[in-house]
């Protein structure tokens, strides 16, 4: 299944992988003891960091999947970095006895976290609260700047899961379900209501070997462009030069290489899952009643998707019809309103909030921010939010001085009182730039597609397994 990078398996979770790809990522870090540490009545902990030369402002940082353990920065040299500028930083573990998707108590924690180090930890009363978050994080972070009421100033969420957990439970749904249709219809791949890691990690298995074995042929390669499709990969793998717009071929080749070879994708979205149903008490994705050919012409990838199979000789009108036919998972609707309670955004904003991701990530992809941008607008908190884009592969992978670009970028919107042009492309790339730190920055002007597989709003009469209550 390929390799594990460092980034990746440090803010996205590996917890099924091998204990010495952990011990690896765990060896490139160098984390200091934190300034003061405390427990929330959850028995989460906290930990906080206290710069002497603090600045007045505080980042409320909110760490990603894969971990109970408390952060307060994404990486150490990050960490090290802030805490050197100048800022106060604090984080929480989240609930340590339930599920890694901590949804159910990491807003509630957050704000316990804040309460406690405001109280105990700092000098005097900070300046400033950001909301600054990874991953599963960057969730967080949303939803904290919904809940703020007056404990925030603004928001930054990086790489986040902004569309929400049922919209990734549906996208994710679909195009493993057209695997399993398309690529291994003699096989009875289990696709949702996990038992244990175990459970979901042997549909991984499948799924990867079902792709591989299509991967060798034509009709194989144009049924798995539009299962990728419908879950979003990005055309831009690691190591490679990007496709062009009309190379249909290289940006399939490039699809296949980022989801399957380059990172164990499947692996983490299936043992994910387990945890997510865990957490929610059931199945919170479904694919009944979803219109394939509709998916498939509101879909960004459709033109390449039609190029292959027109090469390949075969019927996408065929394979579309036999999708939607064959579409029977429900979902349950105790799990939907536990996710919509504490996993999808509404929108509406109460702080600034700006939002950074990289143009070509391989498990959140940025397509999510497309989806966000419809949220906030529609909500009428437009004003309110700015999204910037790195030109890089792969989850998370900023730089220092990019995240620190973010967070000068959030600040000045608040000294200001308007964005301007501070969060667009250039600004950016001149403020990370100024501030010489290791990798640079590669901010540039991009707007991502729409979220391909959108199943479409809830529907307990027709989706769920149970009537709605």
């Amino acid at each position: 299944m390929g390799t594990v990078n460092a980034p990746t398996a440090r803010r996205f979770g590996a917890a099924i992988l091998a204990a010495v790809t952990l011990a690896l990522v765990s060896a490139s870090q160098a984390w200091a003891a934190p300034t003061a540490t405390g427990m929330l009545p959850d028995g989460g902990t906290w930990i906080a960091d206290v710069p002497a030369n603090w600045n007045g402002t505080l980042l409320l940082y909110s760490h990603g999947y894969g971990t109970l353990s408390p952060a307060d920065a994404p990486d150490p040299a990050t960490h090290d970095a802030l805490l050197a500028d100048g800022y106060a930083l604090a984080g929480s573990s989240y609930d340590p006895s339930g599920s890694l998707w901590a949804l159910g108590s990491a807003v509630r924690d957050q704000f316990q976290t804040l309460a406690a180090v405001k109280r105990s930890v700092l000098p005097h009363r900070p300046s400033q609260v950001l909301a600054f978050g990874t991953s599963m994080g960057g969730l967080i972070s949303a939803l904290e700047d919904q809940q703020s009421n007056g404990r925030l100033d603004g928001a930054l969420t990086t790489c986040g899961l902004v569309a929400g957990g049922i919209q990734l439970n549906n996208y994710q749904l679909d195009g493993e379900y057209a695997i399993a249709k398309l690529l291994a219809p003699s096989q009875s791949i289990k696709l949702v209501n996990f038992s244990s890691q175990a459970d979901g990690a042997a549909t991984a298995t499948a799924l990867n070997a079902a792709a591989a074995q299509a991967q060798g042929s034509p009709g194989g390669r144009a049924r798995l462009a539009l299962a990728m499709a419908l879950m979003n990969v990005g055309a831009w793998a690691p190591g490679e030069t990007m496709p062009g717009v009309y190379d249909y071929a290289e940006q399939e080749r490039q699809q296949y290489a980022m989801e399957f070879t380059a990172n164990p994708v499947l692996l983490f979205v299936e043992t994910g899952r387990q945890q997510i149903e865990q957490a929610a008490g059931g199945n919170g994705g479904w694919d009944v009643g979803v219109d394939f050919a509709q998916l498939m012409r509101r879909s960004s990838y459709r033109a390449e998707i039609k190029a292959l199979y027109r090469e390949a000789g075969i019927s996408l009108r065929q394979d579309l019809r036999a999708l939607t036919r064959g579409a029977n998972i429900r979902a349950d609707a105790k799990a939907i309103r536990w996710l919509q309670q504490t996993s999808v955004p509404t929108g509406r904003l109460q702080v600034p909030e700006l939002d950074l991701h990289t143009i070509s990530d391989q498990l959140v992809p940025v397509q999510q921010e497309n989806y966000y941008a419809r949220l906030v607008r529609h909500a009428g908190d437009r004003s309110l939010l700015r999204q910037a884009f790195v030109g890089r592969q792969e989850h998370c992978n900023f730089t220092s001085g990019e995240l620190i670009a973010g967070v000068l970028a959030l600040q000045k919107r608040l000294a200001t009182g308007q964005w301007g042009s501070v969060a667009g492309p250039d600004q950016l790339q001149a403020s990370a730039t100024q501030l010489g730190l290791a990798g640079g920055a590669a901010f540039v002007p991009f707007w991502p597609e729409p979220l391909s597989g959108d199943n479409g709003p809830f529907n307990p009469f027709t989706d769920s397994t149970r009537t709605w209550r």
